[in-house]
């Protein structure tokens, strides 16, 4: 699950993918297990819930090379486009607003653009946080 977003402006609306991922920590009581990973240019916390074992990924890089981080890690954790669930923010979509969004185009948003890039398949589960327009 990678939280898509600026690293180091937290609490911007851009960032909200990060946000989520610290929120998805603190329920999952692995907010204490974030570690710096080199190897794929992230903060990374492992986690076990319902028999699955997630890997909670924040990529240490601006938004439009976020896929690098992600891409890194799926080699490092040996997972498909298919295994991984991408958190964005989403300027279409009420302040709020959730949406659940399988595979398809990035339309138009960059940090998605990078992991399509990056893996070369647009296959990930995108997890879409409503922002609203300014």
């Amino acid at each position: 699950v990678a939280g898509l977003g600026n690293y180091g402006l937290w609490g911007t609306r851009h960032s909200v993918g990060m946000a989520v991922l610290d929120r998805l920590a603190r329920q999952l009581t692995v907010a204490e297990g974030w570690r710096v990973d080199r190897r794929c240019c992230a903060d990374v916390a492992l986690a076990t819930t319902h028999g699955l074992e997630l890997v909670l990924l924040k990529p240490r890089r601006f938004m439009n090379l976020n896929g690098l981080s992600v891409a890194s890690a799926a080699e490092i954790y040996n997972l498909g486009p298919e295994d991984i669930y991408l958190v964005h923010d989403d300027l279409d979509k009420a302040l709020g607003k959730v949406a659940i969004k399988l595979g398809g185009s990035a339309r138009g948003h960059n940090g998605v653009q990078s992991c399509i890039s990056a893996l070369h398949s647009s296959e990930m589960t995108r997890l879409r946080v409503g922002i609203g327009r300014p």
